[in-house]
């Protein structure tokens, strides 16, 4: 990509030997730990009312934790400025599977977001989180004009196709959450908030009146008053919320949760935070709260410290993709916010997911070890 300094590409950089953050590395690893715990308790049930092994869910998860492990390791010693020759290629692949989604993808309560290959599922848009960040970081890092011709035809047309195939799916969450990154890094880069602000003032209207499909509109609508429909739409959110009132302040206890049992959907998925409140009550909505906290905290120091424009845009988009995500799920489940389906990170069960929150936190790590390079050189120039 051209608009990266020739000098991102021929200079010998290399991290393997330093230390990475260890806080962002201990915050995400007490994550995943809660997370494979929770989706054992919550997806046991399940297992057995189908007739399978009652680990099923938590053995699955625990493959694509081992992948993500192994992928942030690798992520974690490739220094992230050569990653700019592997983002159009990567942005490609995502579009070519979400292509492949469209053809022989499998629907799942009316939505078409997977593809099975013999025993293993992979969700193509979960991989668009890191595809979308990469490419806007690479034509953000010197100005953000977004009028450029060659910067529409290297990113935005990949990112503007990769956004359609995830709204036809549909997949309106991951799509908000996609256009809500590309915000954050447009306005990081020093973006126009007036121009911003008149973009979404005509985009708004338009996609209220023709974006919307009709089970979107009733989301919303029994958001704003569940009570309205108990048995039917508002069913989720309010059995979501009963689980919170059982918890209470310390909870009932692990694998003590009832709404697990028959009560509330998708336990191991889309409202796993219910069930880490109803077991650990408010202390363990609280110690996920704080994680999350974390590595919002720890990204955004990485991303001030970083030296370079790229590595800094690249950084706060990985970690405010990771933690909008995070506290989305919350929200829903806590009923702030209407329904999106959107997996908690780290948590939720879903090796694609998981997989590619190691995979970004490896990128964040690699940029934390070159701060801390330069910070060590910075002090052997000193003492000379």
């Amino acid at each position: 990509m051209s608009y990266l300094n020739n000098e991102y590409q021929n200079q010998k950089i290399s991290t393997q030997n330093m230390q990475s953050d260890r806080p962002l590395l201990i915050a995400v690893i007490f994550l995943v730990v809660i997370g494979l715990m929770a989706i054992f308790s919550a997806s046991a049930p399940k297992c057995i009312e189908m007739g399978v092994n009652p680990a099923r869910f938590f053995i699955q998860q625990l493959l694509g934790v081992t992948a993500g492990f192994v992928g942030l390791k690798i992520l974690s010693n490739f220094h992230y400025k050569k990653l700019i020759s592997y983002t159009l290629p990567f942005a490609y692949f995502v579009i070519f599977m979400l292509i492949l989604v469209k053809i022989a993808g499998v629907s799942v309560n009316g939505a078409q977001r997977w593809i099975n290959f013999g025993p293993l599922s992979l969700q193509p848009s979960e991989f668009a989180k890191p595809a979308v960040v990469l490419l806007l970081a690479g034509i953000f890092y010197k100005n953000a004009d977004i009028f450029d011709k060659n910067k529409f035809i290297i990113a935005f047309l990949p990112i503007l196709i990769m956004m359609a195939l995830i709204f036809i799916q549909p997949n309106l969450s991951m799509l908000l959450l996609l256009l809500f990154t590309s915000v954050a890094i447009y306005l990081c880069a020093g973006g126009s908030i007036k121009l911003l602000l008149i973009g979404a003032s005509c985009a708004i209207p338009l996609f209220i009146m023709k974006g919307l499909r009709g089970y979107q509109s009733s989301r919303i609508i029994t958001w704003l008053n569940p009570e309205a429909d108990p048995l039917g739409a508002g069913y989720n959110v309010i059995q979501s919320l009963i689980a919170f009132a059982t918890g209470g302040f310390y909870g009932v206890g692990y694998g003590s949760s009832k709404q697990k049992l028959a009560w509330l959907p998708e336990a191991h998925t889309d409202f796993i935070y219910a069930v880490i409140g109803e077991e650990h009550g408010f202390i363990g909505c609280l110690l996920i709260i704080c994680l999350f906290w974390t590595i919002l905290q720890r990204g955004f120091l990485i991303a001030t410290k970083c030296q370079d424009m790229y590595g800094k845009l690249l950084a706060l988009g990985l970690t405010f993709s990771i933690c909008f995500q995070g506290f989305l799920n919350m929200w829903v489940a806590s009923s702030f916010v209407p329904a999106t389906g959107v997996p908690m990170p780290f948590i939720s069960y879903g090796g694609s997911s998981i997989m590619v929150s190691l995979w970004m936190v490896g990128i964040l790590l690699n940029i934390s070890k070159d701060n801390i390079k330069r910070i060590r050189n910075y002090n052997n120039v000193r003492n000379l």
